[in-house]
């Protein structure tokens, strides 16, 4: 009697969330699961869209609504209320349930978006472009989480790839809708075609997608005082890493050490230390401490860190280098980095299918590490005059191994964690990607206006301009910066006979500039052999079937 009384209390606090909350959703019928698969990679699309879109309306934008000096802020306040939210939404889908959480997050992207295709005033659209984001915070980390409560670790991998391709397509589309939109129609249908289908995607999630039971908190349990200080951390250390890429009042780009840089940064990073020692006391904490003793989880959250550094240089930097150096229009050079997105995308699906077929990831995600940095070396190599079909080559190459840390991560940190931490685990990786991905972006403002500044004088020298017109063009390296094929600034600052130095000085400053984006690859190649030496870290342990998960195997899924 006394064995039998002392097994239940053994197994009882695991058990409901691990045999009921995940595998009842594995169980549905594939065409139910195929729908809501399909509602789900439609927000996520939704979400992701709205960045690149958005992206090439704003300049019509602030023209319309006379606002330049709140130019940087329509992005700034999207990005962070998103970001900020990410982990608060993965432990309230974890605690209330995926469905409810999800369609609140849809609802606030939906009602986001049509208030900024409202606005009256740039003040009104920073504002709305928050709430946007407090909706797509919800988006990324739960439509992720669903996939590992639809499918087994086994099954997850080719349906987790999706959300490297969807994050690609976006990229490739997104410039053209939002050119087209903008120059046809308004641009305040930019946001407005956000509703259609945002609308269409909640009334199948709302009947197809089950609430399926979840972890019984009492609400006076959740971690309040850890989403405050969460909260106080992140925003002023996302605020200073995104002033690190504005001109300041002199007119030069912000210094680390600048009081809205530096400054930030450092109260944020403080903050957040407190929010740590509060963490680790809290009873239903957003981020929990404990599941990073986890090997695999541990090192995996450091991989996505340092491959979110890594991965966004070429995809933000190239196209300016297009724009600048090739007189490629601002629409159009999103589409010459097609090879960048198309191995992105063949990556991330190719990474999921072989994962599901073999049922290992260890071995597959170490050799798109590889790739991505051999990519990255051959990056390194851009000058002004390299030829189109060679630069293609290189950036395919750079997709095609950025793609399996998109896809890999996800499965990986699902399968080390038990489905009812699934939302936390999730939306904590989601974090840290953005979160890498803005520090390696503030990185590579700094070392791309170093760069371009030091190689100035060697280039300009090389072009044919004359010594003590160098000394004076390095003064101007900031503008010079996007002198690209234009020539009014240097008709403005060279006068007489100097103007028939402009085509060198053009040529001089695009080949300082391919140079300093190439130097930016550096920082790929340095983050991602971190990535890889996080990646050789991990366990190649063997992914489980849904059949083996109903027949228990489940009690080990959180290895010690």
């Amino acid at each position: 009697m006394a064995t039998t009384e002392e097994r239940p209390p053994a197994v009882e606090p695991e058990a409901p969330a691990l045999t009921i909350g995940a595998p009842s959703l594995m169980s549905l019928p594939p065409r139910r699961k195929l729908a809501i698969l399909g509602a789900i990679l439609l927000t996520m699309f939704l979400a992701s869209l709205d960045q690149t879109v958005v992206g090439t309306a704003l300049p019509r934008i602030v023209t319309d609504l006379n606002g330049a000096s709140l130019y940087a802020w329509v992005v700034s306040s999207y990005l962070l209320s998103s970001t900020v939210t990410v982990p608060i939404y993965g432990k309230f889908s974890d605690v209330f349930g995926r469905k409810v959480m999800l369609i609140i997050g849809v609802c606030l992207f939906l009602a986001g978006s049509w208030l900024s295709g409202a606005s009256q005033n740039m003040a009104e659209l920073v504002a709305f472009r928050a709430v946007q984001g407090l909706g797509a915070g919800a988006l990324f980390p739960i439509v992720m989480a669903i996939i590992g409560d639809l499918y087994s670790p086994r099954e997850r991998g080719r349906f987790q790839g999706l959300f490297g391709a969807v994050f690609a397509l976006s990229f490739i589309v997104g410039p053209f809708i939002g050119g087209w939109i903008t120059d046809h129609i308004s641009w305040h249908w930019v946001f407005y075609v956000n509703v259609p289908f945002g609308v269409a995607s909640l009334a199948v999630l709302a009947t197809v997608l089950p609430s399926a039971p979840h972890r019984q908190a009492s609400i006076r349990d959740l971690d309040y005082l850890g989403i405050v200080l969460f909260t106080a951390g992140v925003v002023p250390f996302m605020l200073g890493l995104t002033n690190k890429g504005n001109v300041n009042s002199s007119g030069q780009l912000a210094s680390w050490t600048d009081p809205d840089v530096g400054g930030l940064i450092v109260i944020g990073l403080v903050i957040l230390m407190v929010f740590l020692f509060a963490e680790s006391r809290a009873k239903e904490p957003i981020i929990p401490l404990d599941l990073f003793r986890q090997r695999d989880y541990a090192v995996s959250m450091a991989a996505v860190f340092a491959f979110g550094i890594a991965m966004f240089a070429a995809v933000i930097f190239m196209p300016r280098f297009y724009q600048t150096v090739r007189g490629i229009s601002a629409t159009a050079s999103g589409y010459y980095i097609w090879p960048l997105l198309v191995g992105l995308m063949g990556g991330s699906i190719g990474t999921g299918i072989l994962i599901s077929r073999l049922g290992r990831y260890k071995w597959i995600m170490t050799a798109g590490a590889v790739v991505m940095l051999i990519g990255g070396f051959l990056m390194t190599h851009l000058t002004a005059g390299v030829p189109d079909w060679e630069l293609w080559t290189w950036m395919l190459i750079l997709g095609l191994g950025i793609g399996p840390a998109m896809a890999g991560f996800t499965v990986v940190v699902q399968n080390s964690v038990s489905p009812n931490r699934l939302g936390v685990a999730t939306s904590t990786l989601t974090f840290l990607r953005q979160i890498g991905a803005s520090v390696g972006l503030a990185a590579a403002g700094t070392i791309f206006s170093s760069s371009f500044a030091g190689r100035l004088p060697t280039t300009l020298y090389e072009a044919g301009v004359p010594q003590p017109l160098i000394s004076q063009l390095v003064k101007l390296s900031g503008a010079l910066q996007n002198v690209g094929n234009g020539r009014a600034l240097l008709e403005h600052i060279l006068t007489g006979p100097q103007q028939s130095l402009i085509p060198k000085v053009i040529a001089g400053a695009n080949n300082a500039l391919a140079l300093a984006i190439a130097d930016l690859f550096w920082i790929t190649i340095v983050s991602g052999v971190l990535g890889l030496a996080c990646t050789l870290l991990l366990r190649d342990r063997p992914l489980r079937s849904a059949t083996e998960l109903r027949s228990g195997s489940l009690a080990s899924v959180e290895p010690v």
